[in-house]
């Protein structure tokens, strides 16, 4: 499978996490063969995804793993939004009902706009630059800001995220804070720093992230840790777990192996030996 990622436009790094594409082969023919798969992990992140298939759709945020396989060879265009700004380019998409699911593209920007753009991605051959820089164009429409593309673009991000709802503005400082404490920070205290109760934070939270901030931190920690142990070099008995489970602000190695099972479906011997 072929998988590039593409940093986001200009102006837009604190609200798209990246640009994407994607190209899956086709399952192989004999039955007997296992299907091609690709296995995703929870990252915190949403996406929308123009396949050239025809189909496009919203994906919500993950609590658990997936694995996707193809019948046919599928290739996608697609952008990953940073957790929190979403709602900017879809509109208020109740995220806290799209965990693990996924949504219609025409159901967010309406069947005219979404065709069109799929149309205009699809219906001609055009090299992966050219997609992107269409893609790129959309994200700055969806916005609402004159004409696409880089001008001016420089003080976009902080401009959106100061014009954001109340919030939403709360969601995404919040979203901040627990990621540079790598999903150590209390939700408790969180709230405190923030000056409102655990229950609003929780409550704005679902609704401008989709996760609930518990199990957003969750995933925050677990991925910290399994970047960890991807650069980790392992000793001749394997990692070190035990010690790279309170280096990453678990309490013990048993929760680190438990949110391995939750978020990878395995190990973390078995997942890193499977990469």
């Amino acid at each position: 499978m072929r998988y590039q990622e593409f940093p986001p436009p200009p102006g837009l790094a604190g609200l798209v996490d990246c640009l994407w594409l994607s190209e899956a082969p086709a399952a192989p023919a004999d039955p007997a063969l296992l299907p091609v798969a690709h296995r995703v992990l929870p990252d915190n992140c949403t996406d929308i995804l123009w396949q050239d298939s025809g189909n496009a759709f919203f994906v919500g945020m993950m609590s658990t793993w997936f694995d996707v396989s193809a019948a046919r060879r599928v290739r996608t265009v697609a952008v990953r939004f940073r957790p929190g700004a979403a709602s900017l380019f879809v509109g208020p998409v109740p995220l806290a009902s799209l965990i693990d699911q996924r949504a219609g593209l025409d159901q967010l920007w309406g069947r005219s706009a979404a065709d069109r753009f799929g149309d205009k991605l699809w219906s001609v051959a055009r090299s992966d630059a050219e997609r992107l820089a269409l893609l790129t164009e959309a994200l700055y429409a969806r916005l609402s800001l004159a004409p696409a593309g880089a001008r001016a673009a420089s003080a976009l991000a902080s401009r959106v995220a100061a014009a954001a709802p109340a919030g939403q503005s709360l969601a995404l400082h919040a979203v901040a804070q627990l990621e540079a404490s790598g999903g150590a920070l209390r939700v408790e205290s969180l709230a405190a720093a923030l000056g409102v109760s655990r229950q609003y934070l929780a409550n704005q939270f679902r609704d401008h992230v989709g996760l609930s901030p518990k199990l957003f931190a969750r995933i925050c920690r677990f991925r910290a840790a399994r970047a960890a142990a991807l650069a980790a070099e392992p000793g001749r008995h394997g990692h070190d777990w035990a010690t790279l489970a309170l280096d990453s602000g678990y309490f013990d190695q048993s929760h680190l192996i438990r949110d391995f099972q939750d978020f990878t479906g395995a190990s973390p011997d078995v997942h890193l030996g499977n990469r």
